[in-house]
């Protein structure tokens, strides 16, 4: 298992033939690329980010759960990074 930050799509950018999604990760909007996810994710989807790359689409609760096992490893919520 690697360690991923959780965030939710805000849009699917046109770049890239539709390859990257604007996500909010705890309040910082970052392009991640979703190329590599069988579906693509749709607006207020959340998705598992590692290294930049959307790895699977998940929902709320696993989400929560991510963020609260980075709190428990010492990171704050407020400085989550993807």
């Amino acid at each position: 298992m690697c360690l991923g930050i959780p965030g939710q799509v805000v849009e699917v950018l046109g770049e890239h033939d539709g390859q990257l999604a604007l996500v909010d990760v705890q309040g910082a909007r970052r392009k991640v690329n979703v190329g590599i996810l069988e579906e693509p994710p749709a607006a207020g989807d959340w998705i598992l980010i590692h290294m930049g790359f959307a790895m699977e689409v998940i929902d709320e609760a696993k989400a929560e759960q991510a963020l609260s096992g980075l709190e428990t490893m010492g990171r704050p919520r407020e400085v989550a990074d993807g």
